[in-house]
Order: structure tokens, then C-alpha cells, then sequence
């Protein structure tokens, strides 16, 4: 059997997967250029590592499709030092892709097999300054707030104030919200102690966030 060219893979999923999703950032590029996407896929996907598809983790949990992460990455716009959040580690590449970038991580995830797993991988790749904690994080991550930049990593199906209340002044907040077949990306940031600004950025649909608010059904 040929031995898979993951290197070519990598390069033709950024030059024809996620720069013509508008993802320019140089650094971003850089960061899904270098890291190894497949390390941190189960084992029976690995070759499917650089396609454009969401890819099964477990417990009905997947990984965004590479254009997603790139474009949420982005939007974020990581800088050195930044204390992040991350909303479900997964399979933890998000994770080393936001540390890459610069963040200092503290990444929550629900599934204790998922973080385990996660840190294996990012202990290999000597992935540095991420800190992964199981637990509920769907109402945010107190502990550790406020941040300079949330990822949320399963969608909202009603947006959550608390991760909002959760970010410094400056900080930055990308969300999927809404429920199938309609989903939006946002960008919020706060502005002021009182004040924030969103930014709608792409459509998409990807699976809930465990224990999610859900909006009030009236029957009639």
C-alpha cells in the first residue's frame, strides 16, 4: 500500500480549502501549515484528516472542518500572552492551534476520555501553555475569567450571556448559534465594562454544546 503524503494534504488543504474562504491571516496559515492535523485524528479517519468534513470524535461530539477552525481563528485573532478559553477541547487541536498562536489555553471539556486523549497529543507534540480541565463549561468557565478570547466549540442554540460577562474589555468571543438547518458564526467583543459588539460572520451547522441553554417552547 502507498505510504499517504499527509505534507501534501496539509498544503492543499490551506491553499485550497481555507484560503478561498478568505482565512488570510498569515499566522493562522502559518500555524495550519506547520501543525500535524492528522496526529490528533482517531486513528480509523487519519486519512481523512485534511478533508473538508467534520470528522467523528465520540459521545456525538466532531472536529470542525479545517475552513471553520481557520476562519474562527482568525476572526479571534490570538495575540501573545492572551489568557483563552476554550469550550470544549475535542480532539485538541484547536487547542494546540490557539496555543501555537500565542494563547495561554484553558481549555474545558465534558468527556474525560476526550481531555485524556487530548493531552496525550499535545504532551507528544510538546504543545506548551495549555492547561485542560474536565468539566461542565456551557454557562462559561468562571475560574479563570475574564479572558481575552473565548472559542466555543459546539454551537449555541440560544446565545449564552455568560460568556459575554466572561471577557475582559477587548476580548473576543466566537460562537456558533442557532439550531439546524440555521446557524450563524459571530464574533462579539466587548467594548466597554457595559457594552458589546457583534459581528456575523459565516454560516455553518455543527453539533450542540452538552447542557446548552435551549429557548423556551410555547405550545399553544
Amino acid at each position: 500500500m502507498t505510504e499517504f503524503d499527509y505534507e501534501k494534504a496539509r498544503r492543499n488543504m490551506v491553499e485550497q480549502q481555507v484560503r478561498p474562504w478568505e482565512v488570510l491571516d498569515q499566522r493562522v496559515l502559518d500555524v495550519l501549515g506547520e501543525l500535524p492535523r492528522e496526529h490528533f485524528v482517531p486513528e480509523r479517519y487519519r486519512r481523512l484528516a485534511y478533508a473538508d468534513l467534520n470528522i467523528p470524535l465520540g459521545h456525538e461530539q466532531v472536529m470542525m472542518t479545517p475552513k471553520v477552525e481557520a476562519r474562527m481563528l482568525q476572526a479571534l485573532d490570538v495575540r501573545p500572552g492572551e489568557r483563552v478559553l476554550e469550550v470544549g477541547t475535542g480532539s485538541g487541536y484547536v487547542t494546540a492551534c490557539l496555543a501555537r498562536l500565542g494563547g495561554r489555553v484553558h481549555s474545558v471539556e465534558i468527556f474525560e476520555d476526550l481531555r485524556q486523549r487530548a493531552g496525550e497529543r499535545l504532551a507528544a507534540l510538546g504543545v506548551g501553555d495549555v492547561v485542560l480541565e474536565t468539566g461542565d463549561a456551557a454557562r462559561g468557565w468562571e475560574r479563570h475569567a475574564p479572558y481575552d478570547v473565548i472559542a466555543v466549540t459546539g454551537s449555541l442554540p440560544e446565545m449564552e450571556p455568560a460568556f459575554q460577562e466572561q471577557l475582559a474589555v477587548g476580548g473576543r468571543l466566537f460562537v456558533i448559534v442557532g439550531e439546524p438547518p440555521v446557524m450563524e458564526a459571530r464574533l462579539y467583543t466587548r467594548v466597554a465594562d457595559d457594552a458589546w459588539s457583534c459581528e456575523d460572520l459565516f454560516e455553518t451547522a455543527i453539533p450542540p454544546l452538552l447542557n446548552a441553554r435551549r429557548p423556551r417552547r410555547f405550545v399553544l
